[in-house]
């Protein structure tokens, strides 16, 4: 579908169109683009044309972010003008926005491989907690990692990421459960994206367990956690390692309550909550997250049609993670009618951690929200660029508009369905970060 009169609305001048630093030619486009989504009136669906496609259209670039958008036509007499080095003829390939990751652990030592054994036996995540693994045993083994040893271990993984076109990319800290170790995690996630041609958004998840020593048979000294969590974050947060802030809200985790004390600090530093919620029970999680406005609440598998009204009006983006449901064999699935039903948002990620979710796949992560949870092919790519972004804060990625930033994916296939429905077959025929194509990996 070529929607020429988007295009005749940005119709520009020969001097801007002939000053591009890149133009991309002869593609075809998912823009996702502010046309496309849920606007603020729940009764009206503004999703006009699937995926906000674009054929037959041109890119033109400038300084990192896209310029212009329009028609092959209207950029050809042009070209001349160009260097072939300036040009990249996609040749009717598909390009849609980079990849986003909203999700992910992905810094972490040791490996946990034996636990996946356990539960194939019969163990449960509880069980596996309760004997001293799960989050604790990842603990232990970052800790002991030096900080070099920590980033080569971790970069495999970004890597693998970036290969399926991911552009953008949320690291969690949460397996130091320490100042010293949440530190250390944090300052491998930045230097992750300073290597790398990837966006990095650091999360503070200190409230993700309680570490060995502050277990007791004595006494209960979660409250005691909490309070060196409270005390850590503006320490890291000054020293500029934390964008935002995660905890794990849950029966065998912590309780709203003491998720509230973290959350009032962030409030008072200005950043942004978000919260891992619902995934095994259901003890309000979501709707505390909603109450403080929170980027997103993530899992959600026992989530209530009440906290999703709440999310609805709080707009919080839903966190769809099949590799986890997967993993673990669960069978409860997430309320997805209910999200539909209020218009939450829902963007997907790969969860990718040494436990429930060692998956470094955002394309099989898209394909299992469809055979797993039913959801299109459609919402799984929405939810892994324009969803995705919203999860994160990031308002200038996620889509292609002029104005956001050149961050692109260009995938050698026949329509963009295809890029849930197959498995194992990588079509990345290119990756553009802000403005520049990505050298190979």
């Amino acid at each position: 579908m070529n929607e020429s009169e988007n295009f005749k609305e940005q119709t520009l001048d020969k001097s801007t169109m002939t000053s591009f630093d890149q133009l991309i030619i002869n593609a075809n486009i998912a823009t996702f683009s502010a046309h496309y989504g849920f606007n603020n009136n729940k009764n009206e669906d503004a999703r006009s044309i699937p995926y906000g496609q674009l054929e037959n259209a041109a890119i033109g670039i400038k300084d990192g972010k896209i310029a212009w958008i329009g028609a092959q036509e209207q950029i050809t007499t042009h070209l001349p003008h160009y260097k072939d080095k300036q040009v990249t003829d996609a040749d009717g390939k598909w390009l849609t926005p980079g990849l986003i990751d909203c999700h992910t652990h992905i810094v972490y030592g040791g490996n946990r491989s034996n636990e996946f054994e356990a539960r194939l036996q019969g163990a449960s995540y509880q069980d596996i907690a309760a004997q001293g693994g799960g989050i604790v045993a990842t603990v232990s083994a970052t800790r002991a990692a030096s900080i070099e040893s920590l980033f080569s271990q971790s970069e495999k993984r970004l890597v693998a990421l970036m290969k399926e076109g991911v552009t953008s990319i949320e690291i969690k800290s949460g397996y130091g459960l320490d100042l010293d170790t949440e530190r250390k995690m944090l300052t491998v996630a930045r230097q992750l994206g300073e290597k790398y041609d990837i966006h990095v958004s650091t999360t503070y998840l200190a409230a993700h367990a309680l570490p060995p020593e502050y277990k007791s048979h004595l006494q209960d000294r979660t409250d005691d956690y909490i309070e060196q969590v409270c005390e850590w974050l503006p320490i890291l947060h000054a020293e500029g390692l934390v964008d935002a802030v995660d905890g794990f809200c849950e029966n065998i985790a912590f309780s709203s309550d003491q998720i509230r004390r973290v959350f009032e600090v962030a409030r008072s530093l200005d950043l942004p909550v978000k919260l891992h919620a619902e995934q095994l029970s259901d003890i309000g999680g979501s709707a505390l997250v909603a109450e403080y406005k929170g980027l997103s609440s993530d899992h959600l598998e026992h989530l209530s049609e009440t906290d999703i009204e709440k999310m609805a009006a709080s707009n919080t983006v839903a966190v769809i993670l099949p590799g986890a449901f997967y993993t673990l064999r669960d069978t409860k699935l997430p309320p997805i009618e209910a999200l539909r039903k209020h218009r939450v948002p829902m963007a997907i990620s790969t969860d990718c951690n040494p436990g429930t979710s060692p998956l470094t796949s955002l394309l099989l992560a898209m394909n299992m929200g469809c055979t797993l949870f039913y959801l299109t092919p459609e919402e799984v790519l929405a939810g892994s660029t324009v969803y995705a972004a919203k999860a994160l804060g990031l308002s200038n990625k996620g889509k292609i508009e002029v104005g956001c930033d050149a961050d692109l994916a260009l995938w050698d296939i026949a329509r963009p369905a295809d890029l849930a429905y197959q498995m194992g077959l990588n079509p990345i025929a290119g990756t553009m970060f802000q403005g520049q194509w990505r050298d190979t990996i």
